[in-house]
Formats: C-alpha cells, structure tokens, sequence
C-alpha cells in the first residue's frame, strides 16, 4: 500500500507557484497569489486531518493535534525548495535559510482580520487555504491593502480562502492586509519564515500560552451561560 509521505510529492509542489493561476505583484511591497495549488481528490483527507482546535485564532501548530495528511503537508509547505521557490516570486533569496514558525486556524472571531503589516520579527509569511468553497463575497476574504485605516484601498482583488489558494507576502513595513469582520469555521495553515531562532521560540512561547489561555477561556464559556449562569441549568 502507498503510503501518505510517498504521494505527498503530487499535493503541494513549486511547480504550482509559477503557473498560469498565479498573481505576483512588487509594489506596493512584494506578495503573490497562487490558486489551484492542491489536488482536490485529497480534499477529504485534508479535511478529516485537519485539527479540532479549541480556541479562535492561529494557534502554534502541534503533530499529535493534527491527522497524518496535514502533518505531511506541513512537511511540503516547509520543504527548503517549496520555501525557496515562495521566495523567488516575492524576491528574496534562499528563503528556506530562516527558520519557520507555523501556526493553525480552524474558527475565527469577529475582532480576528484588522489590519495590520505582521512584526518585524518575520520575513515573510504563507497562508494555505482548505475551504471547501467560500460563498462569502467580502468577510473572511484577505485584502492586500495600501495603508492602515481603510479596508477598500486595496491593491488586488481580495483573496476568498478557498481550497489550494496560497497567499505569501513579504513583511515590509507597508505590507498591510486584513479582512473584514467573520466568524465561524475559516481553515488555513500559515507559515511564517523568521529573522532568527531567537524570535521563533519567543512566538512558540507566546502561541502555547495563548493556547493555554484560550482552552481555559473555552471550557468556562462552555460551564457559563450567557448571563454567567451554567449553561447546562434551564432558566
């Protein structure tokens, strides 16, 4: 029987960053769009792979989390030559020579999406979309943006996170992108290329505590209704 690793060569490879179904742009800072990146025949693997997260927001990704098809798509999106080959479309060389942080989203809050440029921390950073499909014209779509303070300054269509979309941008200090205002399931995996290992465990440190946080945060809400009184007690 093929195993998960020996097909992994066909889900995500850097042939799929340079076709017909990407879209790179320079200015006003470096990032491109990529569509069409995975096999849709993978899809329900991926999708029973992917991680019940408790919490909203990206959090720090942990294998005995995740099922064995997101594992191994982790290791092509961090592959040294996938990671070079998202640097040469935004014009940085070797990227793969930084280390990588990457993190997980399953669900989102309204407050998650403002805009903002990313900590001068990164280098550069990808976003692996896995929705089914994305009917939402708008929320939850990413928009690359010309400053800080107005979400329709955009400087390319937005970006719906369907499945096999990949979006990478490099940090600048006008690298500004965001969404509008969603909440509910939104699935991506994101990868952050960064300026040393020493800013890699910081955000490590930083993720597992916010980990922590929003697990104790989900099981109170879980024990309270929403006027503090259990929620498993009638009114």
């Amino acid at each position: 029987m093929t195993s998960l690793a020996a097909n992994a060569s066909r889900w995500l490879n850097a042939d799929a960053l340079t076709g017909e179904d990407t879209q790179i742009n320079l200015q006003p800072f470096p990032f491109f769009i990529a569509r069409n990146t995975l096999n849709k025949e993978k899809m329900p693997a991926f999708l029973e792979a992917f991680p019940h997260l408790k919490g909203a927001g990206y959090l720090p990704h942990e294998k005995e989390q995740c099922g064995a098809a997101i594992n191994t798509l982790i290791e092509q999106f961090t592959d040294p030559e996938f990671a070079n080959a998202i640097g040469r479309n935004l014009g940085i060389e070797e990227l793969s020579q930084y280390p990588t942080y990457v993190s997980i989203s399953r669900t989102l809050k309204k407050r998650h999406g403002r805009i903002h440029t990313d900590g001068k921390s990164k280098i550069a950073t990808a976003l692996l979309y896995l929705n089914p499909e994305w009917t939402l014209d708008g929320n939850g779509c990413l928009r690359f943006l010309r400053c800080i303070d107005d979400f329709e300054d955009t400087v390319a269509p937005e970006v719906r996170p369907s499945y096999g979309t990949l979006a990478a941008f490099k940090r600048a200090d006008n690298s500004f992108h965001g969404h509008l205002p969603f909440e509910g399931q939104r699935l991506v995996i994101q990868v952050a290329w960064l300026v040393s290992a020493a800013d890699k465990e910081r955000k490590a440190k930083r993720g597992r505590l916010s980990h922590i946080l929003k697990r104790i945060l989900g099981w109170f809400s879980g024990k309270q209704g929403p006027n503090g009184k259990d929620a498993a007690t009638p009114t």
